[in-house]
Protein backbone atom coordinates (compact mmCIF):
# COMPACT_ATOMS: atom_id res chain seq x y z
CA UNK A 1 0.00 0.00 0.00
CA UNK A 2 1.74 3.41 -0.88
CA UNK A 3 2.26 6.50 1.49
CA UNK A 4 -0.64 8.33 -0.45
CA UNK A 5 -3.22 5.80 0.55
CA UNK A 6 -1.90 5.51 3.89
CA UNK A 7 -2.21 9.01 4.34
CA UNK A 8 -5.92 9.15 2.80
CA UNK A 9 -7.20 6.83 4.80
CA UNK A 10 -5.74 8.33 7.75
CA UNK A 11 -7.67 11.39 6.73
CA UNK A 12 -10.48 9.58 6.32
CA UNK A 13 -10.26 7.93 10.23
CA UNK A 14 -9.44 11.75 11.53
CA UNK A 15 -12.50 12.94 9.96
CA UNK A 16 -14.91 9.76 11.76
CA UNK A 17 -13.43 10.59 14.33
CA UNK A 18 -13.66 14.28 14.46
CA UNK A 19 -17.70 13.48 13.26
CA UNK A 20 -18.25 10.48 15.92
CA UNK A 21 -16.91 11.81 19.01
CA UNK A 22 -18.18 14.95 20.96
CA UNK A 23 -15.18 16.89 22.24
CA UNK A 24 -13.06 16.57 18.94
CA UNK A 25 -13.08 19.76 16.93
CA UNK A 26 -12.00 20.11 12.99
CA UNK A 27 -12.69 23.77 11.94
CA UNK A 28 -12.64 25.13 8.59
CA UNK A 29 -12.97 22.10 6.07
CA UNK A 30 -10.57 19.92 4.21
CA UNK A 31 -7.78 21.67 4.65
CA UNK A 32 -7.38 22.02 8.45
CA UNK A 33 -8.07 18.00 8.41
CA UNK A 34 -5.09 17.22 5.94
CA UNK A 35 -2.98 19.52 7.83
CA UNK A 36 -4.20 17.68 11.53
CA UNK A 37 -3.59 14.22 9.83
CA UNK A 38 0.15 15.56 8.94
CA UNK A 39 0.54 16.53 12.30
CA UNK A 40 -0.95 13.65 14.35
CA UNK A 41 1.40 11.47 11.49
CA UNK A 42 4.67 13.46 12.17
CA UNK A 43 4.17 13.31 15.93
CA UNK A 44 3.76 9.31 15.60
CA UNK A 45 6.68 8.89 13.89
CA UNK A 46 8.62 11.32 15.77
CA UNK A 47 7.78 11.63 19.44
CA UNK A 48 6.12 8.82 20.06
CA UNK A 49 8.47 6.36 19.64
CA UNK A 50 10.84 7.83 22.33
CA UNK A 51 7.62 8.25 24.44
CA UNK A 52 7.48 4.40 24.18
CA UNK A 53 11.15 3.91 24.88
CA UNK A 54 10.45 6.23 28.14
CA UNK A 55 7.85 4.19 29.55
CA UNK A 56 8.73 0.55 28.50
CA UNK A 57 8.41 -0.13 32.37
CA UNK A 58 4.69 1.10 32.81
CA UNK A 59 3.96 -0.69 29.53
CA UNK A 60 5.10 -4.22 30.56
CA UNK A 61 3.08 -3.89 34.22
CA UNK A 62 0.09 -3.01 32.45
CA UNK A 63 0.30 -5.56 29.84
CA UNK A 64 0.72 -2.76 26.77
CA UNK A 65 -2.54 -0.71 28.02
CA UNK A 66 -0.32 2.30 28.47
CA UNK A 67 -0.02 2.99 24.53
CA UNK A 68 -3.24 3.70 24.36
CA UNK A 69 -2.48 6.75 26.71
CA UNK A 70 0.88 7.44 24.69
CA UNK A 71 -1.65 7.62 21.72
CA UNK A 72 -3.96 9.80 23.99
CA UNK A 73 -1.31 12.20 24.51
CA UNK A 74 0.29 12.30 21.21
CA UNK A 75 -3.63 13.76 20.03
CA UNK A 76 -3.65 15.99 22.97
CA UNK A 77 0.05 17.71 21.44
CA UNK A 78 -1.30 18.40 18.10
CA UNK A 79 -4.60 19.89 19.72
CA UNK A 80 -2.70 22.01 21.52
CA UNK A 81 -0.12 22.63 18.07
CA UNK A 82 -3.06 23.39 15.81
CA UNK A 83 -5.37 26.28 16.25
CA UNK A 84 -8.11 24.52 14.26
CA UNK A 85 -8.21 21.33 15.79
CA UNK A 86 -9.23 21.28 19.50
CA UNK A 87 -9.64 18.21 21.73
CA UNK A 88 -12.15 18.71 25.19
CA UNK A 89 -10.25 16.00 27.21
CA UNK A 90 -8.25 13.15 27.87
CA UNK A 91 -11.13 10.89 27.24
CA UNK A 92 -12.09 12.45 23.90
CA UNK A 93 -8.55 12.23 23.30
CA UNK A 94 -8.14 8.58 23.89
CA UNK A 95 -11.64 8.09 21.97
CA UNK A 96 -10.28 9.61 18.98
CA UNK A 97 -7.73 7.43 19.01
CA UNK A 98 -9.59 3.96 19.15
CA UNK A 99 -11.55 5.24 16.16
CA UNK A 100 -8.36 6.36 14.13
CA UNK A 101 -7.51 2.84 15.03
CA UNK A 102 -10.33 1.26 14.01
CA UNK A 103 -10.37 2.30 10.79
CA UNK A 104 -7.37 2.01 10.20
CA UNK A 105 -7.58 -1.49 10.67
CA UNK A 106 -10.65 -1.79 8.67
CA UNK A 107 -9.21 -0.03 5.94
CA UNK A 108 -5.79 -1.23 5.68
CA UNK A 109 -6.48 -4.84 6.88
CA UNK A 110 -5.72 -6.33 10.03
CA UNK A 111 -2.30 -8.05 10.35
Amino acid sequence: MSILTKFLINCLAVAAGAYFIPGIHIRNGIIPLIGVTLVISLLNALLKPLLVILTIPVTILTFGLFLFVINALVILIAGNMLDNFSVDGFWSAMLFSFVIMIVNWIFQGAK
